[in-house]
Formats: structure tokens, C-alpha cells, sequence
């Protein structure tokens, strides 16, 4: 009795997957082949931030907030910070870039919102290997890392920039004033989300409200996972994924009710 809804599960299932391969070998083509140098260009990108930061923070003060390399630390901030600008910025106007392939029944603009979050997020964990494994080589460290922390923290940021993008996807469409502001507002997160210190080096006063930045959390927790000495006291996961969780459902309920909507403006 149930052999043939399974077959058309499973057909289902195989459509979804040839359809989010689809998209991403599409972007793949579009976004990084369009010259040789793109996927070194996501490379040196933020090796070139790196860089300039150390530089400029060599020169005033004499070691970083933990350990005793600049790019290292910064490495702790700046990634997982890029990550989470990049591809949420990317989630957001996957109904846009995709638009003409949601007029064929086979693609869900679930298909479309995988499909962008998963290739970007290979790329940009591809990026934060070979650019720390790098800082390492370069400078002979010997880091004790604990990968437990590291782990968490990527979960903390998958979630976080994956409702974050699907929020805005929503709001993007419907909206199209919501896309400026969240650009003005989103600038002075560079500076409040612990890429260039850490939550302790806070004044006690501000601490509170800046941990209620949930990258800050993220950031802190990443550095808890490069340096083995570093508590990091402040870090609270069940926030961040509270507040992922609460804005997943939201974007995802808004998206399905609106999505056609969006995707013929």
C-alpha cells in the first residue's frame, strides 16, 4: 500500500538534490569562472585584510589581546565575521539570481536558498582552512587548538548566517528599502563583533550590550577553539541559536507564503 508514495518520495527527493547540483554548478560557473584568478581572488582577499591589520596594529601595540600573533588572532575574527557577511549578503538575493529557473515545477525556492548557502559555505570553509593553515606555516606556530570549541563555533555561524540570509531573502523582496538600510546598519558591525578584540577587553558598562551582537559570540568562541588558554567567559551558544532558530522559522514561513510574489517583482 505504501511502495508507491515511497517511489514518489525518493523521485522527489532525487529531483530536489539534480536540482540544488544544478544551481550550484551554475554559480560555480557564473560566480567564480569567470576568470582564472576567482577562487584565489576568495583567497587572497582575506589574506590581504589580514595583512593590513597586522600591519596596522603591529604598529601600536607591542602583542595582540591573546597569544602573540596578529594575524592568527585577527584570523580568529576576520573569517568567521567574512563568512557570515558574504553569505548571508549571498542567501538573501537567491530568489533574484535564481529567478528563472523557479518558473519550472522541479525547483522549490528551497532549492535555490540550499543551493547558494551550500557552495558559498565550502568555499568560504575552504578559504578559512588554507588561509589559517597558512598563518601557521608562515610563522612556525605550534597551536594547541580545541577542535570541540572550533566545531561549535561553525554550527553557531551556519546557523546564524543561514537565518540571517533566509530573514533577509524575505525582507530583500518585499521590501526593497530594507536592503539599504540593512547595509547602513550592518557597517559599524566590523567594530562589534570582536574581529579586532575580545569580549573581556570590553568596559564592564558596554560588555552587556555588546555581547547582545550574537557574531560576538561567535567570534569569541572561535578564538576559544585557536587558543587553548582562552575561557571565553562571555560566550552563550543557546542565544545565538535560539535567535537563528526563531528568525529560520520566521524567514522560512514568510518565504512560503511570499515567495512567488518575489519572484515576479
Amino acid at each position: 500500500m505504501g511502495f508507491p508514495a515511497a517511489q514518489h518520495s525518493g523521485r522527489r527527493r532525487f529531483r530536489a538534490f539534480r536540482a540544488i547540483g544544478a544551481l550550484m554548478l551554475r554559480e560555480m560557473a557564473s560566480t567564480y569562472g569567470r576568470s582564472p584568478g576567482g577562487y584565489v581572488w576568495m583567497i587572497l582577499e582575506p589574506a590581504a585584510g589580514l595583512a593590513l591589520l597586522s600591519f596596522v596594529f603591529g604598529l601600536m601595540l607591542r602583542s595582540p589581546p591573546l597569544g602573540t600573533n596578529f594575524p592568527y588572532f585577527f584570523a580568529g575574527g576576520l573569517l568567521p565575521f567574512t563568512f557570515y557577511t558574504t553569505i548571508s549578503m549571498q542567501i538573501s538575493k537567491s530568489l533574484n539570481y535564481s529567478r528563472p529557473f523557479l518558473a519550472y515545477p522541479a525547483v522549490t525556492f528551497l532549492d535555490a536558498l540550499l543551493a547558494r548557502f551550500l557552495l558559498n559555505a565550502l568555499t568560504q570553509m575552504l578559504v578559512m582552512v588554507v588561509v589559517v593553515a597558512g598563518i601557521v606555516l608562515v610563522y612556525d606556530l605550534r597551536p594547541i587548538m580545541d577542535w570541540s570549541a572550533i566545531f561549535l563555533a561553525m554550527a553557531m555561524l551556519f546557523a546564524l548566517t543561514i537565518s540571517i540570509g533566509v530573514m533577509n531573502c524575505f525582507l530583500f523582496g518585499m521590501f526593497p528599502l530594507w536592503e539599504r538600510l540593512w547595509t547602513v546598519v550592518n557597517r559599524p558591525m566590523f567594530v562589534l563583533s570582536g574581529v579586532l578584540h575580545i569580549p573581556e577587553n570590553v568596559p564592564m558598562r558596554f560588555r552587556d550590550y555588546y555581547m547582545l551582537n550574537p557574531i560576538a559570540h561567535i567570534t569569541s568562541q572561535m578564538r576559544k577553539g585557536f587558543f587553548a588558554t582562552y575561557e571565553a567567559s562571555y560566550v552563550n551558544p543557546t542565544y545565538v541559536f535560539i535567535i537563528s532558530f526563531v528568525l529560520l522559522s520566521l524567514g522560512l514561513l514568510f518565504l512560503l507564503k511570499n515567495h512567488k510574489d518575489i519572484a515576479l517583482k
